[in-house]
């Protein structure tokens, strides 16, 4: 008698020929195996051929889950171009962002960042040409700044603004760079000045190519500061993490030295936010 399929849902795959040397693959390896196809084809690889050489699966074996996983939604076929990722992915994706919420996802980043260092840590985002905190550890110096979760400072002035400042253009950076000088000219702000266009430009280059950034006291005398941008799974910079404290505890030395770290963080985050670095992507 002819074994019945194996029913998981509307999916099927035949028990015969999911025999494999006399033995059945367990569903935790039948749903891996779906998965690292869907990553595979998310990361460009779109035919058979090139799928089941990539897992080291037979063409049989990988063609039969692209077609279940077509069945379900999580992949569309376009004839003589391959696979793409389904309509039901990009159900899931949004529901995923829209239950974990920036803030509440990069909280224990933030922790384990303020129980390393010590400092005021600051998480922020874009809104015009400011920075918006969206939160903040209060550092173990008994030390306070105006910083302020819902607050809003310029993003040329603040070391979170400038980390956010790395996803933009330069013609972006002299926008918000005019509208904070003009901010605190017409607030007659006892701050250090910004350094002029040119310098702060040649700085913000610099900082490009670290990948963090530095600020010495243009937001808030006595307080200097480090960040370091976080990116989406679009690889667009969508927040920033900083850390900052007093210029005494502030060397520039140990700015530097903080500097990879605070970068670290955001790289973690961006990770968790889906994040995949172009190296990582084509490995």
């Amino acid at each position: 008698m002819a074994r019945q399929p194996v029913k998981h849902g509307h999916a099927h795959i035949e028990e015969t020929e999911l025999s494999s040397r006399g033995k059945s693959p367990s569903g935790t390896q039948t749903l891996l195996r779906g998965l690292n196809l869907l990553e595979h084809v998310a990361h460009g690889i779109r035919d058979v051929k090139g799928l089941s050489e990539r897992l080291g699966m037979p063409r049989s074996t990988t063609h039969r889950v692209l077609s279940n996983l077509v069945a379900e939604g999580y992949l569309h076929h376009v004839p003589y171009q391959g696979y793409t990722l389904g309509y039901k992915l990009i159900y899931l994706g949004t529901r995923a962002r829209e239950q974990r919420p920036l803030t509440q996802l990069a909280r224990p980043f933030l922790e384990k960042l303020a129980d390393f260092c010590g400092d005021t840590i600051h998480l922020g985002q874009i809104e015009g040409p400011h920075v918006l905190y969206l939160d903040k550890l209060s550092g173990q110096r008994g030390l306070e700044m105006r910083s302020r979760i819902g607050q809003r400072m310029p993003l040329a002035s603040t070391g979170v603004g400038r980390a956010l400042m790395l996803g933009m253009s330069e013609e972006r950076w002299r926008e918000v760079y005019d509208e904070a000088v003009l901010l605190r000219e017409r607030i007659n702000s006892e701050r250090p000045p910004l350094p002029e266009w040119s310098d702060y430009r040649a700085a913000m280059l610099d900082y490009r190519e670290r990948g963090w950034v530095m600020e010495f006291e243009e937001n808030e005398v006595g307080i200097r500061c480090v960040g370091a941008p976080i990116f989406d799974i679009n690889g667009e910079v969508v927040a920033a993490v900083s850390i900052a404290s007093a210029s005494f505890h502030m060397s520039k030395e140990r700015m530097l030295e903080l500097g990879p770290v605070v970068a670290e963080t955001a790289k973690s985050i961006s990770a968790a936010l889906g994040n995949v670095p172009a190296e990582a992507a084509q490995a």
